[in-house]
């Protein structure tokens, strides 16, 4: 089947919904924020550990799937939530945005991305069709992200238009490759693709007709763009809504901004997604505008340099002042770091490059954010998410 999407309760001020996301892999609980596993795993932490957090969902990533270990190994693993070890939920991203990352080393056509890996300097054509193909019979993803153009900010209308066109483009293209994909059976080829090199779905993977697609809005940080790539997605009728895009170097309140007048002209009755945007105040805010789910990397990237996330703020733990502090991360967390260990013996590991310090901080981080859309979602249920929000961010920014 795929995925159902049912609003529990909608604030009354404001456009903050909580909702349930159901899959054949689990319910989804929304708002919810989706750890980042871009290469199969949530860096430095096992699966059972994400699922004693609470993480109903994680994200990872085509493009570098696709690089490495490749189709072949994962299709003999079984399918990516085989290969890794999880079997609730999985959101894969098309890679759109990593290939865009690659600035000089990509060119984009209407045919597709063109790339040189950033692993060995091989060179990769890959097509809207591919990238779906790949996440449905051979990862056999939950929730697939079609193809698309990430403009860069700032970039000039003419270019975010082109960006936009090129991307409703590939969205049509994916929902015809999308359903093709659903008609056949288990034992059709892939045709025409010699890069994945297989020609049946990966055993163990879902049928094909589990797999969801969405569709990624576009335009930068031009309003009519950006309703203009709308409309063209609302006519493929997809599964959910994604805002891309966005947290490219653009301030907060062009962010802000554009979600605010985006996302109302989201359906109602589908899931709507705000693409790589993580910091707490951006999260809230967003949830306040209207938006379900999240991704970001900073959990495990700032446990990574040291830094974690309280209710009093980011602490960086590495700091000096922190070496005879014997209090927990965060006094009002009651996570498995913050029961066991302090401050001190945390800056200790990090300042010692101990592998376990890294992993303290990481179920810190991700406990952090998965927390914060539960607290969310229980004030919007309760009908007081503003006085939430507000209470929230009074401590938390100072």
């Amino acid at each position: 089947m795929s995925i159902r999407f049912k609003l529990i309760k909608k604030s009354s001020q404001g456009e903050a919904r909580a909702g349930q996301i159901i899959t054949s892999r689990g319910m989804i609980k929304t708002p919810v924020f989706m750890p980042v596993g871009t290469q199969a795993t949530v860096k430095s932490a096992s699966p059972e550990e994400l699922v004693s957090i609470g993480a109903e969902i994680i994200l990872s990533n085509t493009y570098h799937l696709f690089l490495r270990p490749g189709q072949e190994i994962i299709s003999l693993c079984g399918g990516l939530h085989s290969f890794m070890h999880w079997d609730r939920p999985i959101l894969t991203d098309s890679g759109g945005y990593q290939i865009f990352s690659l600035g000089r080393l990509r060119k984009v056509t209407d045919e597709g991305a063109k790339f040189q890996s950033h692993i060995n300097g091989s060179y990769h054509l890959l097509t809207p069709e591919q990238v779906v193909e790949f996440q449905q019979l051979v990862l056999g993803s939950d929730i697939i992200m079609p193809l698309d153009e990430c403009a860069p900010y700032p970039c000039t209308y003419d270019h975010a238009r082109e960006a936009v066109e090129r991307t409703s483009l590939w969205a049509k293209r994916s929902k015809e490759t999308h359903l093709h994909c659903g008609m056949r059976n288990a034992e059709c080829g892939i045709k025409d693709l010699p890069q994945l090199g297989t020609r049946r779905p990966a055993s163990g993977c879902p049928e094909p007709e589990t797999s969801s697609l969405f569709g990624i809005v576009q335009g930068n940080v031009y309003q009519e763009l950006r309703q203009c790539s709308l409309e063209d997605l609302l006519a493929l009728d997809f599964s959910g809504y994604a805002l891309g895009g966005l947290s490219v170097g653009e301030p907060k309140s062009l962010l802000y901004e554009v979600v605010g007048y985006t996302a109302p002209l989201l359906p109602a009755e589908k899931p709507r997604y705000l693409m790589g945007v993580g910091p707490p105040e951006d999260l809230l805010t967003a949830i306040e505008l209207g938006i379900d789910m999240f991704d970001c990397v900073i959990p495990t990237r700032h446990a990574r340099t040291g830094s974690v996330f309280t209710s009093q703020g980011l602490v960086v733990i590495r700091n000096a002042e922190y070496a005879r502090d014997s209090s927990p991360l965060d006094p009002n967390c009651d996570c498995y770091t913050c029961r066991h260990y302090s401050r001190a013996y945390i800056r200790h590991l990090i300042n010692c490059g101990e592998i376990l310090g890294i992993r303290l901080n990481t179920l810190h981080n991700i406990h952090f954010m998965v927390n914060l859309m539960r607290q969310a979602r229980e004030a919007i249920i309760e009908d007081r998410f503003l006085e939430f929000k507000k209470g929230f961010l009074g401590q938390y920014l100072g």
